[in-house]
Order: C-alpha cells, then sequence, then structure tokens
C-alpha cells in the first residue's frame, strides 16, 4: 500500500517499434540539472515490484519505470524477444519520450537488458545500475535456474508472492519460458568489457540465482565498476532493500 507520502504517478501508453508500452513516471519534470532514473523488471513481471524503490528515487529526480514488451501492462509481440531485441525495444521506448542519458538500474534479466543497452545505445545510459544480474556463466540450463528461483521465493518477502504471480499469469508461461531460453544464452560476459559507463553491481547475500563468485567475475570484466553486497537481502534487491540500495545509488552518484 503506498503511503500519504508517496509521489504522484503519472501513467502513459507510447508506441515505439511498432508497440504500445506502458510505463509510470514520477518525480520533477524534464531539467538538465536533475537526474532522470529508468527502473528495468526482470523475468516474467511488470515494473511493480521496482517501485519501492522507484518511489524513494523520485526525491531525488524524475522516475520512470517501463514495462518491456511482452510483459506488464505492455504490448504483447508474437513471440517472445531475443535480449538485444528487448534492448532496442527499450531504446525506441527512451528515444519517442526524448529521454536524456539515464541512470539505468534493472534487476536480474532487467540488468542483461541493460548491459545490452550500454553496448549498443550507450547514448541512453549515463550510468548502471546492475540488481543481481543474470546470468551466471556456470548455470545455463532451465533446470538449474529453475531451483534457483524456487529457492529464492522462499527468502523474499511474502508481499512480493502476489506480485509475480500477477505479472508471471499475464505475461504467460510460455512468454515467461522462451525469454529465459533467450537470456540463458545472451553472452552478457562478452558485453560487459564494452560497456564504458561507470557500473554498480548489487547483489544479495542470500541470492541463490546469483552468487557471489559470478558477481565478482562480472565487475572484473567492467573497466569502470563498483560491487557491493547487502549481506541479508536475496535477488529481488530492489523490493526486498529498496532503501538501502537508494543509498547506495546516491553514493554512486556523488550525491
Amino acid at each position: 500500500m503506498r503511503s500519504v507520502n508517496s509521489p504522484a504517478i503519472r501513467i502513459r501508453r507510447t508506441r515505439a517499434s511498432g508497440l504500445e508500452m506502458h510505463a509510470l513516471f514520477m518525480g520533477e519534470s524534464p531539467d538538465a540539472a536533475i537526474p532522470t532514473y529508468v527502473l528495468v523488471h526482470g523475468l516474467g513481471m511488470s515494473g511493480r515490484y521496482m517501485m519501492p524503490t522507484a518511489e524513494l528515487l523520485a526525491a531525488h529526480g524524475r522516475v520512470v519505470v517501463p514495462d518491456l514488451p511482452g510483459f506488464g501492462g505492455s504490448e504483447k509481440p508474437s513471440r517472445a524477444l531475443t535480449i538485444p531485441e528487448l534492448a532496442d525495444g527499450l531504446a525506441a521506448w527512451m528515444a519517442a519520450h526524448d529521454l536524456p542519458p539515464s541512470v539505468l538500474i534493472g534487476n536480474s534479466l532487467g540488468a542483461q537488458v541493460i548491459a545490452d543497452l550500454a553496448v549498443r545505445h550507450p547514448h541512453f545510459v549515463e550510468r548502471a545500475v546492475l540488481v543481481a544480474p543474470t546470468v551466471d556463466p556456470g548455470a545455463r540450463r532451465v533446470s538449474t535456474q529453475t531451483l534457483r528461483l524456487l529457492a529464492d521465493a522462499l527468502r523474499e518477502p511474502l508481499r512480493l508472492y502476489p506480485i509475480a504471480l500477477g505479472d508471471y499469469f499475464r505475461a504467460g508461461f510460455r512468454r515467461s519460458w522462451r525469454t529465459l531460453r533467450h537470456a540463458l544464452v545472451d553472452p552478457i560476459v562478452e558485453k560487459l568489457p564494452s560497456v564504458a559507463c561507470p557500473v554498480l553491481i548489487v547483489r544479495g547475500g542470500r541470492d541463490p540465482i546469483v552468487p557471489q563468485g559470478w558477481v565478482e567475475q562480472a565487475a572484473g570484466l567492467i573497466p569502470d565498476v563498483r560491487l557491493v553486497t547487502f549481506p541479508e537481502a536475496a535477488h529481488a534487491v530492489n523490493f526486498n532493500s529498496p532503501g538501502r540500495l537508494v543509498e547506495e545509488i546516491l553514493r554512486f552518484q556523488g550525491r
């Protein structure tokens, strides 16, 4: 439930690359003096579970929470899109809104989309925050990822369950399954060395999906990077630890 002090939310539906995308806008009007934050959700989800972080960030700039094509309130393409196609859709949507270079914040698969965006559409990305970035190269099997996801579900707040179940049902099992297959073959390890912007990687210490060894490997591939671990957090740091995440983002920005 949103508090009386929650920022005003504006809902916008915009056509980009032939698809209508749903997004929530909060915070200040466009101004070069304030940052723009774009929050990108993970597999099967919508931007709804990014809202605890988004509402806190709205006190510090303009915040935009889009639903990627095929998920949440956005239009569903005829097939599940690959990671580069999702990044292209996000880029087209940002261009449609004339967004400036922004702080991109993505959880899980959303971090993969941002990494691809930062390499192929770098003019949109001022800084990147990769929260529990997937996929661990040592675990590129559907069965392994499914077991890890189930283990994580037991560690997340109960209030995440109805959001996740509703979003997965809305996206559909087939689309989520095929998007997972695309995520598993996405060569993020090959992309990270080409990410030129400053990067913050955040991992929850109780995250069974994203091992510490993997985020350390990822950090070692990025030219300008900072790695932070929240010992008590699980995979959805943006939902289970929003206050601390926002503190780290602001510190990362030097604010």
